[in-house]
């Protein structure tokens, strides 16, 4: 069949990579890609957003599948204009997917279905939303209501902080994403990605895996987009992965169907486990990235069997095979990520690294130009590896790290610390 990916990071390289590898794929295009993902699949440089220039690719490609990889297509409703056209896709309805383009709404199915979650309070001014930090005290839990690109949320630690953070995204820092804040109370333990498909009725547990969300060693520095990730999550036990299952996922699928908007796709559940029971931290409607490394690392092809079951609304007559195994990517980000950077730097090396079933580079932020590799984003290389432990993928990672020639770049050496 012909297959097309929409995006262009390192979440939709390690779709690309895994979808090849199953002999369904007959011919797969992503759009926009990148210089990594252009060595393994046929680029198309459109706008994945742009719904109308979606669906004239895949009549001209005669596209047959249509695996939607970031949020901001689903927000704009790019999975609903190609199921009007009668295009099998996967990802889930604009409705749906306000379980993440809007933190508020996630909240209002959460408080209908009593999933357990952080108690909040929802503001469209800065003046109640600092009156209400105020007499909360910290710390405290800032979050832009919308869209951020992983980035509109504050977790302040003093008063201060709280304060600033409210300022700055009433201030306009995350556009739209800001024109409401939802405050949370700060929860504490140990976070966690638990990754469920949906095809509306049925789920199917694909994997967990633990992401390193702030930029520095130590969980230091403000927040990222991730800067690194492993699978599985020893945090995540078979009890509190039950636990999640029963209390959170299986509620929410229910209650968006009670409302007419069955969710259909990847259900990205970030858990807080505190003496083992999981809260609800937020909901994604899109592989994590750069969990979805991991993820496809560990799955192989049979990723692409899973992806249609969940589109063609038989995931009751699957489950996800896995390999009694670990695996870990290290984020290579351009110096100053996730504040300012500079663009257009070439980074050596790449060409005389492994790309084999456990060890890969997976392309971010880059593009090819007169045969060489420029990083064009804050995030740029997923340097991805796995092991029959958890230290001999992290080990296999940092090696391929070493060989990496990008004096511009930089990453944590820390990855994985939490279960080591």
């Amino acid at each position: 069949m012909n297959i097309l990916v929409l995006g262009s990071g390192g979440r939709e390289h390690a779709l690309a990579w895994a979808i090849k590898q199953n002999p369904k794929c007959d011919r797969l295009i992503v759009a926009p890609g990148n210089a990594g993902i252009a060595a393994i699949a046929e680029c198309a440089a459109i706008d994945p957003c742009d719904a109308q220039a979606v669906l004239d690719l895949c009549q001209e490609q005669a596209i047959d599948f249509v695996v939607i990889g970031p949020e901001a297509p689903l927000a704009a409703g790019v999975a609903d204009a190609l199921r009007a056209a009668g295009l099998l896709t996967f990802g889930p309805s604009a409705e749906a997917a306000k379980l993440e383009a809007s933190k508020a709404f996630t909240k209002a199915v959460c408080d209908a279905c009593n999933a357990p979650t952080a108690a909040y309070a929802r503001f469209d001014n800065a003046d109640a939303a600092r009156a209400y930090v105020e007499a909360q005290g910290a710390p405290i839990v800032i979050k832009a209501d919308g869209l951020a690109a992983g980035k509109g949320v504050i977790v302040a630690m003093t008063l201060q902080e709280a304060l600033d953070g409210i300022t700055e995204i009433f201030g306009g820092a995350f556009g739209e994403a800001g024109a409401e804040v939802v405050i949370e109370e700060f929860m504490e333990g140990e976070e966690a990605s638990l990754f469920i498909l949906s095809d509306g009725e049925n789920i199917a547990v694909v994997g967990g895996a633990q992401d390193h969300k702030r930029v520095g060693d130590g969980d230091t520095g403000p927040n990222t987009g991730g800067m690194g990730a492993y699978s599985p999550a020893p945090v995540l036990t078979q009890a509190v992965e039950d636990l999640a299952i029963t209390q959170i996922v299986k509620p929410t699928v229910a209650e968006m169907a009670r409302r007419g908007t069955p969710f259909q796709g990847v259900l990205y559940a970030g858990l807080m486990i505190k003496d083992g029971q999981p809260r609800l931290v937020e909901y994604n409607v899109r592989f994590g990235d750069p969990e979805c490394q991991v993820l496809m690392m560990r799955l192989g092809a049979q990723a692409l069997d899973l992806l249609l079951a969940c589109a063609e609304g038989r995931l009751d007559q699957v489950q996800p095979q896995w390999a009694d195994d670990h695996a870990l990517t290290v984020v290579l980000a351009a110096n100053g990520y996730p504040g300012s950077y500079t663009k257009g730097t070439e980074i050596r090396g790449l060409d005389a690294l492994p790309s084999t079933s456990s060890e890969t580079v997976f392309h971010a932020g880059t593009t090819a130009k007169d045969g060489a590799i420029l990083a064009t984003g804050g995030r740029v290389l997923n340097v991805t590896a796995r092991g029959a432990t958890l230290q001999e993928a992290r080990d296999r990672a940092y090696a391929l790290v070493d060989q990496i020639d990008w004096p511009e770049g930089f990453c944590r050496k820390d990855i994985g610390w939490r279960a080591l």
